[in-house]
């Protein structure tokens, strides 16, 4: 069914800028900052904003900011697509230039590990898997899949929500691929492209409140600036409920609005609970999960 394939990075990098932290820290100014200063490549290092088709509710950087600097892996994936860590990889590989720093920059914890870590290997998973498994997710739901998963290989779902969808689709997928554990191709990892040690790698760590207050002001000037009509806009092309497109926050909250379902205040007031929900996530998982070469800096 495969085995694990060979290292595929032929060197590392070095000495690159990595930016990370939770949605609303002030990452887009301290790496404008660095490409000012050290002649820099922004890359984008978040999984939400190598989308098109949502530009205000997932912060992408808006046009002012993407002329003032060389920007990256910026809202080229169509909204139809599952960009996975891999292609992000592989096309972070195409836009490293000779001679320009590369910063990374986003609050996506994988895509950090896997510049850092080396990506783990995965097999091929054929069309015919896939669609049987993406159909029972649509037709069943996330939680009668998870007790598929708990049966079938219950340490990975232990690891779960039985509400992430995605992920529960993924690892069984791997599992009937491959009659292996997606835990077991976890373990199989490439050589990493960026060397953390000569890196300069900063976690933003905000005060709670500060970026609770930040979250709030951000998202009412999205609404200023037309993500109600975004949204609208994406939902009314009926996408696959499970790309990951579809999580983006905000969508639900304003399609629930679009609905009928609850009042605009309502849904800004969700939206911005389900943001402050997600950095906190995010902040634990940067805190878990980077070590000691990290700096760790308060928000700007």
């Amino acid at each position: 069914m495969g085995e694990p394939k060979a290292n595929r990075h032929e060197g590392l990098l070095k000495n690159a800028i990595l930016i990370a932290g939770p949605t609303a820290s002030g990452k887009s100014a301290l790496a404008l900052r660095f490409a000012h200063e050290r002649d820099g490549v922004i890359i984008n290092a978040d999984s939400m904003q190598v989308y098109d088709g949502l530009r205000l509710l997932t912060a992408r950087p808006d046009d002012v900011d993407l002329n003032a600097a060389d920007h990256r892996l910026y809202g080229h994936g169509p909204p139809e697509h599952a960009y996975s860590t891999a292609e992000w990889l592989r096309d972070v590989e195409g836009v490293v230039l000779k001679g320009r720093a590369p910063i990374f920059v986003g609050g996506t914890g994988l895509y950090f590990t896997s510049l850092t870590e080396g990506l783990s290997s995965m097999p091929a998973i054929p069309s015919e898997i896939r669609a049987h498994w993406r159909g029972r997710a649509q037709a069943e739901g996330a939680a009668s899949l998870h007790a598929v998963l708990s049966e079938r290989d219950p340490e990975t779902a232990a690891r779960l929500r039985n509400t992430d969808g995605q992920r529960i689709v993924r690892a069984l997928e791997v599992l009937e691929a491959s009659e292996r554990s997606i835990l077991h191709w976890q373990q199989q990892r490439e050589t990493p492209l960026v060397d953390l040690a000569s890196a300069r790698a900063i976690v933003i760590e905000p005060e709670r409140q500060a970026l609770a207050e930040r979250i709030a002001r951000r998202f009412d000037l999205m609404m200023e600036q037309g993500a109600l009509a975004e949204a609208e806009s994406l939902l009314s092309r009926k996408l696959d409920p499970l790309l990951p497109i579809m999580k983006a926050i905000g969508l639900r909250e304003l399609g629930a609005y679009l609905d009928g379902e609850f009042s605009i205040d309502e849904a800004i007031s969700r939206a911005k609970t389900a943001t402050r929900q997600y950095a906190k996530r995010q902040m634990t998982w940067f805190r878990n999960q980077f070590g000691p070469e990290w700096q760790r800096v308060p928000m700007g």
